[in-house]
């Protein structure tokens, strides 16, 4: 996929942070889990922007900051140029309309004790946008239809579909009201390979048609390199790089980058070149992150500068990377 330039800007993250007080014993008192720190980004209309990293470096707080489902402790989050922040329960209410999120478990995500066509009309209930019963059952059969399942299923229970109808489900929740920004956390991670394949192809369908943005939130660099239009790297709850999908891939600028795509699996045995580079040391915690550049306890490019300094965001061209020695 390619980013058309003419598309506007839907959503605008700016130098968002968010940190949680621990609680519940006495060693924990007072400490801070510095979950993400000075997160900046764009997204536009119909684009599809993956934030990547490792466990624990923020990717999922961040989709729950963009959705207001959490607070930011610093910074704002806008949509469609709204600060959502700022906004009261009745404005924040119309505008999650349009913003809308498929969870990563299609087990745990669908209330076991509703049947599908409850769970698909839920949020068409809630919002009141169909008078009658009829009118409803149509919408519910119409987004069932559009991911793929059949309409007589409606009055089954979740436990009587696979992983791979369940997500389909979800996603047809997350169409009933039109959205025009899907929060997509780890939307495959928990589904066998081929079936994978099949819900991204999905997504991909349902963007064209819809004119969709995803932000779509993964540690699974090959699904990514698939579905985005542009990538936002993580490290630590702080940016590392962000630019078009297939020049980070192929021309990585910052050093955690590069190691994260030298990590990945290569199928073929002739293009494994020799022993893989390991990062050393331990992953610093969120709790007590390390002074200036988060990753320089584990770069090997390290030197006095970067335990002193936290580099901020360069550019070079579409692209942003964080990094003192990047040129």
């Amino acid at each position: 996929m390619t980013r058309e330039e003419n598309k506007h800007c839907l959503l605008e993250v700016d130098d968002v942070v968010k940190e949680f007080a621990l609680r519940g014993g006495f060693s924990r008192s007072g400490q801070i889990v510095h979950a993400v720190s000075g997160v900046s980004f764009t997204l536009d209309e119909g684009e599809t922007l993956a934030l990547v990293g490792e466990s624990g470096c923020g990717k999922s707080t961040m989709g729950r900051l963009v959705l207001r489902l959490i607070e930011p402790t610093r910074g704002a989050v806008r949509f469609e140029g709204r600060d959502l922040a700022s906004m009261g329960e009745p404005d924040l209410r119309a505008v999650r309309r349009r913003m809308q999120i498929i969870f990563q478990d299609p087990y745990a995500s669908l209330d076991p004790r509703m049947t599908i066509y409850k769970i698909i009309a839920e949020p068409l209930l809630t919002h009141k946008t169909h008078k009658t019963r009829i009118e409803t059952e149509f919408r519910v059969r119409e987004l069932m239809s559009r991911v793929g399942l059949r309409g007589d299923q409606m009055n089954r229970y979740p436990h009587q579909f696979s992983g791979g109808q369940r997500q389909r489900i979800g996603i047809a929740r997350a169409l009933a009201l039109n959205p025009k920004l899907i929060v997509c956390d780890e939307p495959v991670s928990a589904l066998d390979v081929s079936i994978q394949a099949q819900i991204l192809n999905l997504l991909c369908d349902l963007q064209d048609e819809l004119g969709l943005a995803y932000l779509f939130i993964s540690h699974d660099l090959g699904v990514v390199r698939h579905i985005s239009d542009r990538v936002c790297v993580m490290f630590l709850g702080r940016l590392c790089e962000i630019g078009p999908t297939e020049e980070i891939f192929s021309s990585p600028l910052h050093p955690y980058t590069k190691f994260l795509l030298e990590a990945v699996p290569k199928p073929d045995p002739h293009m494994r070149k020799g022993k893989k580079a390991l990062l050393a040391g331990e992953m610093p915690s969120p709790v007590n992150p390390p002074p200036g550049c988060a990753f320089h306890t584990r770069c090997p490019q390290s030197e006095d500068i970067c335990k002193r300094l936290a580099p901020g965001m360069k550019s070079f061209g579409p692209r942003q990377a964080a990094c003192h020695f990047t040129q």
